[in-house]
């Protein structure tokens, strides 16, 4: 199966309860009237476009719509997937291209953060990579155990210390380590944070700060000065929809964040608020997950997902 299939298979729940909303729409009849323009626009908040990003769209169809003389609410479906894509913020760069470059890898419990970590590494090591981890979460020692198992898949260090241990000393010795070691791709798993703690996140901001300061003194191996850039990228949950949108919210409002990689696709019907994320936020998705094995975290391409997003409700 290849990837296309694999994500229009792991977007299926949202696929087919947007297909079912349109279906409604058209029942009714295609017409471009106020009531189709209403229904299509319930249709995508429904599917956790979010408000923002639903109007933008609304508004560049009906622009369309004037412009090109559509004829019926078919023309104006055949044109959502590029109207969809067209919403996401694109990365400058993919910084798991960057050489070197550390990770920070950051967002509640449960968020999938710790496999992704995982799957980047062995992706890493396949490519090549001089992959370096990081076990910055020291208050479950599950996910300490986890990231071990991880390294050991991908055959990589692991740099850990016991649990209860401050989080930023740990990512402070990553990147000592990777100095030492010639690591050009280092990877560090933080505690999950609960954007409604402000203590936490606080402490959280501590861990970026002692780590982007370590970075500033990397010289590398070889003593040449190569510059470290410290990447903090947020790992979301597609399964909690607009509550994920919030986090996104608090979480780059305290660490300013690069980008979000997003997972469990496949487990829900609200694959919109990868688009409500960007869009608002004006973040890039980096990777998108839509199940658990190594190559189901794959590169985000925009026209590929919206085209598995949204599918072809006609018959």
């Amino acid at each position: 199966m290849s990837w296309l299939e694999r994500l229009s298979e792991g977007l299926s729940r949202t696929r087919e309860r947007f297909s079912e909303q349109i279906n409604v729409i058209f029942d009714r009849g295609p017409q471009l009237d106020d009531d189709f323009w209403d229904a299509l626009e319930e249709s995508l908040i429904l599917a956790d476009f979010g408000g923002p990003a639903t109007i933008d769209i609304i508004d560049q169809l009906q622009d369309a719509a004037v412009r090109l003389a559509l004829p019926d609410g078919y023309a104006v479906f055949d044109r959502m997937t590029q109207t969809i894509a067209g919403m996401f913020t694109l990365a400058e760069e993919d910084v798991f291209a960057l050489s070197p470059v550390c990770v920070l890898f950051v967002g509640i419990n449960g968020s999938g953060k710790t496999t992704t970590v995982g799957k980047l590494a062995k992706d890493g090591v396949d490519n090549g990579r001089t992959v370096l981890l990081g076990s910055a979460d020291t208050f479950r020692a599950a996910a300490i155990e986890q990231l071990d198992v991880w390294a050991q898949r991908a055959q990589v260090p692991v740099i850990k210390r016991e649990r209860g241990a401050d989080p930023a000393s740990v990512s402070f010795e990553v990147v000592e380590k990777a100095e030492q070691l010639g690591a050009d791709l280092i990877l560090i798993d933080t505690a999950g944070r609960l954007h409604t703690s402000d203590d936490l996140m606080r402490e959280l901001e501590k861990v970026v700060k002692v780590t982007r300061k370590r970075a500033e003194q990397y010289h590398g191996p070889d003593g040449a000065g190569r510059e470290l850039p410290v990447k903090t990228v947020l790992v979301l949950d597609a399964t909690t929809g607009q509550n994920g949108l919030q986090q996104a919210r608090e979480f780059n409002r305290a660490l300013d964040l690069d980008g979000v990689i997003i997972t469990k696709l496949d487990g829900t019907a609200k694959g919109g608020i990868a688009v409500a994320v960007s869009h608002e936020l004006g973040l890039p998705v980096f990777r998108i997950g839509v199940g658990e094995k190594i190559d189901d975290l794959r590169p985000f391409e925009p026209e590929d997902f919206a085209r598995a997003l949204i599918g072809d409700t006609r018959e």
